[in-house]
């Protein structure tokens, strides 16, 4: 997405980049809860190196119990492209660590949240919790 900048000149938005090996459950989580909490400048994506084609239904649950709706959400892979044009890359934990982002990306952040993949809601409603305090964070240090 672009914004107009001084004299009606596009300015591109500052790109974040969350991954971890699905994108079906941290990554679209923080995804999410980037873009309700960053300033209008920054933009995020996210991506996984083995991405499952769908996004977890309890994350998917979890998520709109704070009001936030994920239902057209889709996991995708990490591109090339997302990882040129982010100014940031955060990896949100890694189980198999053969498949982890960070030996694709170079200065990647690491918040090692545990994977919600087959937990129970309440397992999942305590990683959104924690991924939301994350991304507020994180958004704090960005102004």
């Amino acid at each position: 997405m672009i914004e107009m900048g001084l004299f009606g000149k596009s300015k591109p938005k500052t790109r974040i980049m969350f991954a971890c090996v699905e994108n079906s459950g941290r990554s679209q989580m923080a995804e999410a809860f980037f873009r309700k909490y960053a300033p209008k400048e920054y933009e995020a994506v996210s991506g996984g190196t083995e991405p499952k084609g769908y996004v977890n239904p309890l994350a998917i649950q979890a998520m709109n119990e704070v009001g936030i709706d994920m239902s057209k959400h889709e996991a995708k892979a990490i591109t090339e492209e997302m990882i040129r044009t982010s100014k940031k890359a955060v990896n949100m934990g890694c189980m198999d660590k053969g498949m982890c982002p960070t030996s694709m990306v170079p200065k990647m952040i690491e918040w090692n949240i545990e994977d919600p993949k087959d937990k129970p809601i309440e397992k999942v409603r305590e990683i959104r919790d924690q991924i939301e305090q994350k991304v507020k964070e994180f958004v704090s240090e960005l102004e």
